[in-house]
C-alpha cells in the first residue's frame, strides 16, 4: 500500500468558486492508473471536517490511501492526529495558492517548522505545489523576478520553502489535464514507485533475517490494546470553558443594567481573548494600541466601568485582594441578550447561526435583532478590518481560544495567581486553571490556603515541565521535545489528574520508541526499564503494558543492558 498525506488549500482567500475540485480529487479522477475510488469525511468536531480520506487502487492491485487536509488548524487543535498522519505517510504533498500571500506566510512561519519537527529527519519525499496563475500579471517562472512580490507568492519564495524541507517544487498554473495528470501526476507516481520498491526491499531483508539460524526466543506477550487517545479521544476544551460560564467560578466581571436589577458574571481573561473591545474596556490595551475608532466608539456607547461600593456583593470565587470589575451596560436591548452573547463567546465564538436564532427568538423584532448582532460583530472585530456576516460564519472565527488564550500564557497581564517554582515565578489566571483542571478547581474554590492566596508554591516538578503543563491548559496542545520531557509531563498530568494530557504524552513516547531503529535502540542511554517503572508508579497502565511488550519484542537488545536485571 501507499499512504499519501496532503496539507493546505489551493484556493485563494478571495475566490468565490468553492465547487472547484481540489488538486488531489482532480488527480484521482483523471489518472488512468487509479481505480475503485472511495472517499469519506473525518471530523474532530461536529460540522468541522479535518480531512477527507480517499481509498483507491493504483498500478492494478496496490492499495492507495490519501488524506487531504485543507485546513492547517489540525496542527493547532489536533496535534496527535496530525502527528499520526505524518508518521504513517509515504509521500507528503503541501499545497498553497500563489494569490494568497497571507496563508503562505503563515505556512512558512508556523507550520513548516512543525512539519520538519514531525518528520524528525525521516527521508519521506515532500512535494510542494504552488497552484494558480498570479492575478497581477502573467505567470512568472523566473526565480529572480520581484515584480509580483507584494501581493503574490513568487517562484523564488516557493523554491526557498522547498529547499528548507528538501522538497520537490512544482508550479501548476491551472488544474487541467496537463498540469494535474502529466506534470503533478508524473512526479507523484515516480515517488509511489520509489516507495513500493523500498517497501519490497525491506520485506525481503526481513524474510532473509527470519530464515537465519535459531535465536533466543523472547517471552510471548499479547499485543496491548490501543489507548483511548489512539481511538480518537475527543477534546473537551470548548466544553470546559463553557462550563466555566455556567458555574461562575472565579468570575471577576459583573455586568449590570442601568437600574442594577440583575447581574451577569463573566471572566476578563476569556472576554479579552476573544475581543479587542474588551481589551480596551479592561485597560489591557489603550486606544492608541487599538487604532480603530469604531471599536472605541462602541465600547464607550455600550459599557461603563464603575468603581466603588454601592453595588451588590462581589461575584463568587474572587480572592479578597482582587476586587471585581463592575460594568454597567448602557444599551438595554443589548443587555437583555447578554447571557446569549456570553454563551456564544464561551462556546468558541463560531456558532453564529445559533446566536442569530437565540436573539431573534428573544427580541421578536427584526430591527432590534439586527442592532444587537451589529454590536456583537463590532465586539469581535479585528482592528482595521471590516467584519461581515460571511466572516462571522466562516472558519476564520472558529476555535478562537487555543490561539488567542495563548497570548495570555505566562504573562502578568490580567494574572490573578502567581506560582512559585524552583525560585522563579510563573503568572497565571484562575479562571483558565479552574475550567481546565479539576484538581486546581478544588484547590482554588475549596477550604484550602490557595483559595485566598496570590502566591502559590509548586513542588515535585521542574519549572519547564510545569510551563508545558500550563501551556496545554491554555491551548489544548503540547509538543514535548524528548521522551524524557514527555515522561516528566505525564507525571505532572497524573499529579493534577488531567487524563487527556497523560494519554497524549503516552502516545508521544510510544511513537518515538516505535520509530527508533534497532541500532539506535541498542546504543541509546535512555533506560526503557526506568520508563516502565515510572509508568507503573504513576498509574499509566496503557504505557506500562506497552513498554513491557516492547521490551519482550526487542528481547535480544534489552537482555544485554545492565538495567535488564532490575526487571523481576
Amino acid at each position: 500500500s501507499v499512504n499519501i498525506v496532503a496539507f493546505g488549500n489551493e484556493r485563494d482567500g478571495f475566490s468565490e468558486d468553492n465547487q472547484q475540485p481540489s488538486l488531489i480529487c482532480s488527480y484521482l479522477r483523471r489518472s488512468a492508473l487509479i481505480s475503485q475510488i472511495d472517499s469519506s469525511l473525518s471530523a474532530s468536531q461536529v460540522g468541522n471536517p479535518v480531512f477527507t480520506e480517499y481509498q483507491a487502487c493504483v498500478f492494478g492491485n496496490v492499495r492507495l490511501v490519501v488524506h487531504d487536509c485543507p485546513v492547517w488548524d489540525i496542527f493547532d487543535s489536533d496535534w496527535y492526529t496530525s502527528r499520526s498522519l505524518i508518521g504513517g505517510a509515504d509521500i507528503i504533498v503541501i499545497k498553497y495558492s500563489v494569490n494568497d500571500k497571507t496563508s503562505f506566510q503563515e505556512l512558512k512561519d508556523t507550520y513548516v517548522p512543525m512539519i520538519k519537527k514531525a518528520l524528525n529527519h525521516c527521508s519521506i519525499p515532500v512535494i510542494i505545489s504552488a497552484i494558480g496563475a498570479r492575478k497581477n500579471g502573467l505567470p512568472c517562472t523566473c526565480p529572480l523576478c520581484t515584480s509580483d512580490r507584494r501581493s503574490c507568492v513568487t517562484t523564488s519564495e516557493g523554491v526557498q520553502l522547498a529547499k528548507e524541507l528538501g522538497a520537490t517544487y512544482l508550479e501548476l498554473h491551472t488544474l487541467n489535464d496537463f498540469y494535474v495528470q502529466k506534470y503533478f501526476g508524473g512526479v507523484l507516481e515516480y515517488f509511489m514507485i520509489q516507495s513500493l520498491n523500498q517497501k519490497s526491499s525491506e520485506k525481503m531483508k526481513k524474510r532473509k533475517k527470519a530464515q537465519k539460524g535459531h535465536r533466543v526466543q523472547p517471552p510471548q506477550l499479547e499485543q496491548p490494546e490501543k489507548m483511548p487517545i489512539l481511538k480518537g479521544e475527543a477534546s473537551h476544551y470548548d466544553a470546559d470553558l463553557h462550563n466555566l460560564l455556567c458555574c461562575c467560578q472565579c468570575a471577576d466581571v459583573a455586568f449590570y443594567p442601568e437600574d442594577l436589577s440583575t447581574v451577569v458574571e463573566a471572566h476578563k481573561i476569556i472576554l479579552c481573548s476573544v475581543s479587542h473591545l474588551f481589551m480596551l474596556l479592561f485597560e489591557v490595551k489603550s486606544p492608541a494600541d487599538i487604532r480603530d475608532a469604531s471599536i472605541v466608539r462602541t465600547a464607550q456607547s455600550l459599557f461603563a466601568v464603575e468603581a466603588g461600593t454601592p453595588f451588590p456583593p462581589a461575584p463568587r470565587g474572587i480572592p479578597p485582594c482582587v476586587p471585581p470589575v463592575r460594568v454597567v451596560v448602557k444599551d438595554s436591548v443589548f443587555c437583555s441578550c447578554l447571557p446569549d452573547i456570553l454563551h456564544f463567546i464561551y462556546s468558541g465564538a463560531f456558532q453564529w447561526e445559533r446566536l442569530e436564532e437565540d436573539v431573534k427568538k428573544k427580541l421578536k423584532d427584526p430591527e432590534k435583532t439586527e442592532h444587537v448582532l451589529e454590536k456583537v460583530k463590532c465586539i469581535l472585530k479585528t482592528p482595521g478590518k471590516l467584519n461581515t456576516v460571511k466572516d462571522c460564519r466562516s472558519h476564520q472565527i472558529k476555535r478562537l481560544y487555543n490561539t488567542s488564550l495563548r497570548l495570555f500564557f505566562n504573562t502578568p497581564v490580567l494574572a490573578d495567581v502567581i506560582f512559585k517554582i524552583q525560585g522563579a515565578t510563573v503568572p497565571a489566571h484562575r479562571a483558565v486553571l479552574v475550567a481546565r483542571c479539576e484538581v486546581m478547581a478544588a484547590m482554588f474554590n475549596g477550604n484550602y490556603l490557595e483559595a485566598n492566596s496570590i502566591l502559590v508554591p509548586v513542588y515535585g516538578v521542574s519549572k519547564d515541565t510545569f510551563l508545558s503543563f500550563l501551556e496545554y491548559l491554555y491551548t489544548d496542545s503540547c509538543c514535548p521535545a524528548s521522551i524524557l520531557q514527555a515522561m516528566s509531563l505525564l507525571i505532572c498530568a497524573e499529579m493534577y489528574q488531567v487524563m487527556r494530557l497523560q494519554h497524549i504524552c503516552e502516545l508521544y513516547i510510544i511513537t518515538q520508541l516505535q520509530s527508533m531503529p534497532s541500532r539506535e535502540l541498542a546504543s541509546t542511554s535512555l533506560s526503557i526499564v526506568s520508563l516502565l517503572k515510572k509508568a507503573k508508579f504513576h498509574n499509566s497502565d496503557c504505557l506500562s503494558t506497552w513498554l513491557l511488550h516492547f521490551i519482550a519484542t526487542n528481547y535480544l537488545i534489552f537482555s544485554q543492558k545492565p538495567e535488564f536485571q532490575d526487571l523481576s
